[in-house]
């Protein structure tokens, strides 16, 4: 893609790419320091972990649909509202990106302090990354903003 002005009209890159900004290195790194912000003190409640063993599979799902619903309302927003229905491929991208790098976050820390079983409870320890990524992938998608 051309970046350079081309016979003193602006190229159509140089129109698009302010409105629909790739998800590059810096991105993932405000996504991966934003998902910590509240990763940590939200992992280390024990409430948290007591809701990992109580609630059911069904309502550890809805936690993690309306994680995902929130990060896309925000996203669109954001980010794609202006540019129409053509880059359905990008918000997705950063979507899935922003939500599944959060949990990523949230499962690494949960096992450093030895709270995600996964090798004898993988389900509780489901439970709980789920329930720590809920804000956690609020916090990402904020720090992605940032610029």
């Amino acid at each position: 893609m051309e970046s350079k002005k081309q016979g003193g009209k602006r190229s159509f890159y140089n129109i698009v790419n302010p409105l629909i900004p790739e998800f590059q290195l810096k991105d993932i790194l405000q996504v991966v320091v934003g998902a910590s912000i509240l990763a940590v003190p939200i992992a280390f409640t024990a409430e948290t972990w007591s809701l990992g063993e109580t609630l059911p599979l069904g309502n550890i799902l809805g936690l993690l649909a309306l994680s995902v619903v929130f990060i896309s309302m925000f996203t669109y927003y954001q980010y794609h509202k202006q540019a129409g229905r053509g880059h359905l491929w990008t918000f997705l991208k950063r979507v899935v990106s922003t939500y599944v790098l959060s949990f990523l976050i949230v499962a690494v820390i949960m096992t450093l302090i030895q709270r995600a079983p996964w090798e004898t409870e993988w389900l509780l320890a489901f439970k709980r990354v789920v329930i720590v990524t809920f804000p956690s992938s609020l916090s990402a998608v904020i720090a992605d903003t940032l610029r």
